[in-house]
């Protein structure tokens, strides 16, 4: 039989690729779209598509039968640079979503659940460098409590109820289709675009400010390989480290001048700098290589070129 798989939060910006990308593994038929809106006309013109909020059980549970949902993907979250403007708000809606998608997995109404986790859980006075699966965390945004806290019940709800609930702590994510969506790590999609349509860019981060990061393609095969691993091959069931490249704003903006030879970059951090600051600037996925054979294929430059190339075909359409 064919996997029945729902998508909560896929208008967002990872949610929206890995919705493709899962049709076109499993057919249009076998994969439902859902979000609180109609937020991208896109997803929601390419196949089934329910509203459908993540902060109500029922509204949930009501697709879930509909649709006899084997599979859940939870995307639906608040990011780290929104969630300090609205604590209370991001902390509902990352904790409740997970509980709800938890609870159905407990009752045996679904089978298996992915849940995203972030670089996020770490904090000041976990190491810098090479961040081990195992770690001190200490985090000091919302956003990171909120994925601290739900590690730590998915591991509960694998060892008490036997709940198949797979995870993976995304670096920050790049992407050409889809804008960012309100995280720290969002300089990174943005400079692409102000450098194909103004030439400039004005960075919220300082320049040496290094940070874990993952081009999009990359990032939607980790989330696949992990949830077709065989069950007796994973051995982290809080989330697994997961690792690209790391680079500085300083970096991306002198491959970027390889392309588009008069670009120009100034810095003037924000609020997002001291977000950024309590984060690792690499990380040790040695345990996801091992256990499911995870392998990232985008550097630096190769992710640049493929971003460059498409947002200038991109740019160049709308215009005519």
């Amino acid at each position: 039989m064919s996997q029945k798989i729902l998508i909560i939060g896929a208008c967002g910006q990872i949610g929206s690729e890995l919705t493709f990308k899962l049709r076109s593994i499993h057919g249009d038929e076998n994969v439902i779209a859902s979000d609180i809106g109609y937020n991208n006309l896109d997803v929601v013109n390419s196949g089934l598509f329910e509203i459908v909020d993540a902060q109500d059980y029922g509204s949930i549970l009501h697709c879930v039968e509909k649709y006899r949902i084997d599979t859940i993907y939870l995307m639906a979250a608040m990011l780290s640079a929104t969630g300090e403007k609205y604590p209370m708000k991001a902390w509902d809606l990352n904790m409740n979503s997970l509980f709800h998608v938890l609870n159905l997995a407990k009752a045996k109404f679904i089978e298996k659940i992915f849940w995203p986790s972030s670089i996020a859980v770490f904090g000041p006075t976990t190491p810098k460098y090479d961040t081990p699966q195992h770690t001190v965390m200490a985090p000091t945004t919302v956003y990171g409590i909120t994925k601290q806290v739900g590690e730590r019940w998915c591991e509960y709800y694998f060892d008490k109820y036997g709940v198949d609930v797979r995870s993976l702590r995304y670096p920050g994510i790049i992407s050409w289709k889809t804008q960012p969506g309100g995280g720290t790590t969002d300089y990174a999609v943005e400079i692409y675009h102000r450098a194909i349509t103004d030439g400039h860019y004005s960075s919220f981060l300082s320049e040496d400010t290094e940070l874990p990061m993952m081009f999009m393609d990359d990032a939607i095969d980790a989330t696949i390989q992990i949830m077709n691993a065989p069950a007796n091959q994973l051995t982290i069931r809080s989330s697994y480290n997961l690792a690209a490249m790391s680079f500085t704003p300083k970096d991306i903006a002198t491959e970027i001048q390889n392309h588009v030879k008069d670009f120009i970059i100034t810095y003037n951090p924000d609020f997002r700098q001291q977000i950024a600051d309590t984060w690792p600037k690499s990380i040790d996925d040695s345990v996801a290589r091992t256990d499911w054979n995870w392998n990232h294929k985008f550097d630096l430059k190769k992710m640049s070129d493929e971003m460059l190339t498409q947002l200038g075909e991109k740019y160049a359409t709308s215009e005519n």
